[in-house]
């Protein structure tokens, strides 16, 4: 007993760690979550200054006003409201527009930011001048990029989805490279902060906006329905903030003070939520029908496909490469031996999602360095392509890998009988251990087939839109959710699982085969 106590004693400093820092009578901080991937002028870091941008700012001023020290949490962007509502953060803060169908999930509070949405072209395309110009009949369809999840997703899709692409990206800064390139889209929408800080402010000259501003709305803070002290609090800091000069002060150092913003204190002051009769560009849209797994058929339909397609065509190239590194590294000169393996520990010790950002965004990238727009075209393949080769090249290292370990499995007599034949080297690779090891390989082959099939997911962050890609596309529905990814799940279970069962009997039937 005596040895307990005294562990508990030398325990108790640390204890403390574990309580709250309310109950220790300290200010709890406020956890704020945002994406810092969604850069300036939003959230971004600055060396030697940390955190900066626009809501950084505003963060910290409702910090101090509620006498609580801020603290960012990194959630990824579409993600922040389920963050939220998990408890990890106290307010979601991030340029979340107002949506009245998540009102009694995340209670907002009053509009912080006044925001419109703008057409962004390239900076030599007279062809789009305005947003009529994305409605008129073309040989090949324009391709527009929109924020995945974000309402000009959804305003696009509905006002223009029959007449152009849209393109569902991850990230801003990445989409308007993809716009100065012209290869691969032709436009992006774009709220006006991200319009004004980087095109309008002269930081990607290659682009322009055109066109009137769209749909103007509001940017809010959400929180969780239970703090309704929260709200208040937060309310009222932000009408100070804005009767005292504050968010004037804030915005303009980002460039983002405008006429919109001027009027703010008015909708500030009118009663909040707004309805849909109040919409500060006085237009009152039709009522839309909700959607529905059944509604959404087509589109499922295409993903499914779009996610055999990426991996039917990248496992045979993943096979084929892997079995040349393979026997390369068995049989080749040291030199290749050395550059294989390296070829192989690269891919295995880096994850997919980076090499596949490496392929689409930073080889044309530096290409363009280099050799300029000329050069940069012949290495700006399509996003399947793209998808297909990004996943041959990394799925190649665990079939090297595989087809390695079923080389070395064959007694090594077999290839000295068969070199006491006659036979070249090559030939009696290519005759006697490569068929022996292609039984002794099928079921780790089997599995890396299913893993990459699941791993298809990856190619939703290039432009592809395939089943998980879907998901995040609709994720703001939060009464379809559930069932979309129950049955984006289902799809995924319904094609592997044969896979397997096929894989199974085949290995039996080669084993069969291998000792009659």
């Amino acid at each position: 007993m005596n040895a307990a106590f005294r562990w508990l004693h030398q325990l108790t400093p640390f204890l403390f760690l574990l309580v709250p820092n309310a109950a220790l009578g300290q200010d709890a901080p406020l956890r704020w979550g945002g994406d810092k991937a969604g850069g300036a002028p939003f959230i971004y870091e600055e060396p030697g200054k940390g955190d900066v941008g626009f809501e950084a700012e505003l963060a910290a001023f409702l910090g101090k006003k509620l006498n609580r020290p801020p603290k960012f949490v990194q959630c990824d962007w579409d993600a922040i409201p389920d963050t939220l509502q998990r408890g990890n953060i106290d307010i979601a803060l991030n340029g979340l527009e107002f949506l009245a169908e998540r009102e009694a999930e995340f209670p907002s509070t009053i509009p912080y930011f006044v925001y419109t949405l703008r057409l962004i072209v390239n900076a030599n395309d007279e062809a789009i001048r305005t947003w009529e110009d994305l409605k008129k009949p073309r040989e090949k369809k324009l391709r527009v990029g929109v924020l995945r999840g974000s309402f000009a997703q959804r305003y696009m899709e509905d006002n223009f989805g029959k007449d152009i692409m849209v393109i569902p990206t991850k990230e801003v800064d990445e989409t308007f490279q993809l716009v100065e390139e012209r290869e691969r889209m032709d436009a992006t929408v774009q709220d006006s902060p991200a319009a004004s800080y980087y095109v309008q402010g002269g930081l990607r000259p290659k682009l322009k906006v055109v066109g009137p501003p769209a749909h103007t709305g509001f940017y809010v803070i959400l929180t969780n329905p239970k703090d309704v002290e929260l709200r208040k609090q937060l309310n009222e800091a932000l009408s100070q903030a804005t009767a005292s000069g504050e968010l004037e002060k804030i915005y303009k150092k980002y460039g983002l003070w405008d006429t919109d913003q001027e009027r703010l204190a008015y909708h500030q002051i009118r009663p909040w939520p707004k309805t849909a009769e109040e919409k500060p560009d006085e237009t009152k849209e039709a009522p839309k029908e909700h959607l529905t797994i059944a509604g959404l058929a087509d589109k499922i339909a295409l993903a499914a496909w779009m996610t055999v397609k990426l991996a039917c065509c990248a496992m045979p190239l993943a096979i084929l490469l892997g079995m040349l590194v393979a026997v390369g590294r068995m049989y080749g000169p040291w030199p290749l031996k050395v550059v294989l393996t390296a070829y192989v520990e690269v891919l295995r010790g880096t994850p997919i999602l980076l090499q596949m950002y490496v392929w689409f965004f930073l080889i044309p990238s530096l290409m363009r360095i280099i050799g300029g727009d000329e050069l940069a075209s012949w290495f700006t393949a399509a996003p399947f392509y793209v998808g297909i080769f990004g996943l041959a090249i990394n799925y190649s290292a665990a079939e090297a890998e595989n087809y390695r370990a079923g080389l070395q499995a064959i007694p090594k007599g077999q290839m000295e009988a068969a070199l006491a034949l006659g036979m070249s080297p090559m030939t009696a690779v290519r005759r006697i251990m490569l068929p022996q090891a292609f039984r002794i390989v099928i079921p780790p082959v089997t599995n890396d087939f299913i893993a990459l099939f699941k791993d298809t997911s990856i190619c939703s962050m290039i432009l592809i839109t395939e089943l998980t890609g879907l998901y995040y596309q609709y994720k703001y529905d939060r009464e379809l959710v559930l069932q979309l990814a129950l049955t984006i799940g289902l799809i995924y279970l319904f094609i592997s699982y044969p896979l397997s069962v096929l894989a199974s009997r085949l290995e039996k039937r080669l084993s069969r085969g291998a000792h009659a």
